[in-house]
């Protein structure tokens, strides 16, 4: 009898230190926000989400593994808060929705890096996010003046099916991430998702630079292939930021620059920005656009903000960008129309 019970103790030891190697967490944001939109002649006033940060809800969790490695999982859906619908993005053919839209990996970490496999970010995609003073959200974002340029590459921001390799931390600032992902389907049936791209950096103190490279097999003889760089210096009283990203598909080419800063302001911030996109090639030379943009967050706590945005895209040619909204029949056939909008919203995270 005692020798069980202490098989018992010993037994529920152990238990309880695996247990307590591993940890789970429940996390997200939610952004809502009045949006009112005019492009050319038609204007469109709307309740939305991501507009300062993008909506979510995620699960990850760690487990330590012991010998300096340790293994996890991340699931993450996006969500429109004034509908209530969850997750939703058609991640290619066939047009299927999936729940955990944003992001949905399983990981293994040591010395060596991180393995990464599932549905993921692209490498190519990080420094329009991190060299952006908008992040990639909103009515002033660097994003909006760009393009697939026809190549119907699903690959901009995610893929699915990859497998990708970071590099540890402790490389004297250098970090960086490399990743390959399958098509799993004919691309004839609209698969142009298969991605191959990488991402390289470097910072240190109040500096960071990084450059970025991806290519997306397409159902055409074409690969559409997207490099950037960027590069940030934080002053203490001001953050300078630089973006410079170059899209390419066949004879097609969207070259896009932004300047942008971000100001601290007692509890607030104030955000500035300004982008140019420079179209070429296949009778798309004069099809270029100019954005300027300004926003105020007010931060009530470490969780909870009010944000105001007003932005301005000139469209030039028969060039058509927007920063969301409809555009009627007749502004998208004539193209070179103008795109202005403004917004006052609220984000929590928990």
């Amino acid at each position: 009898m005692k020798k069980s019970l202490l098989a018992l103790a010993a037994l529920g030891a152990f238990v309880g230190a695996a247990s307590a190697q591993s940890s789970v967490t429940l996390w997200g944001i939610v952004d809502q926000s009045l949006v009112s939109v005019k492009n050319g002649s038609t204007t469109l006033k709307s309740l939305d989400s991501n507009q300062l940060n993008s909506n979510r809800l995620g699960f990850r969790g760690t487990e330590d593994l012991g010998g300096g490695m340790s293994a996890g999982f991340w699931l993450e859906m996006g969500m429109d808060s004034s509908t209530g619908v969850a997750g939703g993005n058609v991640t290619g053919a066939p047009a299927t929705q999936s729940l955990f839209n944003r992001r949905s990996t399983v990981s293994l970490v040591g010395n060596f890096g991180e393995i990464r496999l599932g549905r993921d970010y692209n490498p190519s995609f990080w420094n329009t996010v991190f060299f952006d003073a908008y992040g990639a959200n909103g009515l002033g974002q660097m994003l909006n003046l760009s393009s697939s340029l026809g190549s119907g590459a699903t690959t901009f921001a995610r893929s699915n099916n990859s497998v990708g390799y970071f590099l540890p931390k402790g490389l004297g600032g250098l970090y960086g991430q490399f990743q390959v992902a399958a098509q799993e389907g004919p691309i004839t049936a609209g698969y142009a998702n298969k991605y191959k791209g990488g991402r390289l950096g470097f910072a240190s103190g109040p500096f960071d630079v990084a450059f970025g490279y991806g290519i997306t097999q397409t159902s055409t003889p074409d690969d559409y292939k997207l490099m950037n760089a960027g590069v940030s210096y934080d002053m203490g009283v001001a953050k300078i930021l630089g973006m410079w990203n170059v899209s390419k598909f066949g004879a097609k080419e969207l070259k896009t620059y932004e300047i942008s800063t971000v100001v601290p302001m007692g509890q607030g911030e104030f955000k500035l920005g300004y982008v140019r996109a420079d179209a070429s090639g296949a009778g798309t030379d004069d099809n270029d656009a100019n954005q300027l943009s300004a926003q105020y967050i007010y931060n009530l706590s470490k969780r909870t903000a009010l944000y105001t945005t007003v932005s301005r895209i000139s469209n030039k040619g028969k060039a058509t960008f927007v920063m969301g909204g409809a555009v009627s029949a007749a502004d998208a056939a004539a193209g070179g129309f103008t795109s202005q909008g403004y917004n006052f919203g609220i984000r929590h995270s928990f």
